[in-house]
């Protein structure tokens, strides 16, 4: 079990999202709002 724990990770392969996902995630977090009221959060999708 130690054996496992001392050897160094394996390098991981970078993420390359498609162009698609980039965009539909920008264009949700433009669209999103959060209101904050008292000690409230509301959150509202703006479309």
């Amino acid at each position: 079990m130690a054996k496992l724990y001392s050897e160094c990770p394996k390098k991981q392969n970078s993420l390359n999202p498609k162009e698609e996902t980039v965009s539909f995630l920008l264009n949700y977090s433009k669209a999103l709002s959060v209101i904050h009221c008292n000690n409230l959060k509301f959150e509202a999708l703006l479309n």
